[in-house]
């Protein structure tokens, strides 16, 4: 897959299939962000720290983001 940056917002082509997902600032923040191993609750600090939101639904938000990068193959798990 490749990615680019558009404008604060993020492109992202996935080779297999040949699809493009965008995602919005704060998306393409979080793509940034996993772009080298962390733990999402590293993530979770970060955005919330950055953005006045509540930390469950900072959480809640992001493990929703990274299940769809999941489930389209855009992102690996590992333990």
């Amino acid at each position: 897959m490749v990615s680019c940056d558009l404008d604060g917002e993020a492109a992202i082509l996935n080779l297999k299939d040949g699809v493009y997902y965008g995602l919005d600032p704060i998306g393409a923040k979080i793509w940034n962000l996993i772009q080298k191993p962390k733990t999402i609750d590293d993530v979770v600090e970060v955005i919330w720290n950055e953005y006045d939101v509540d930390k469950n639904r900072c959480k809640d938000d992001i493990f929703e983001l990274v299940e769809e990068l999941l489930d389209n193959g855009l992102v690996k798990f590992n333990e």
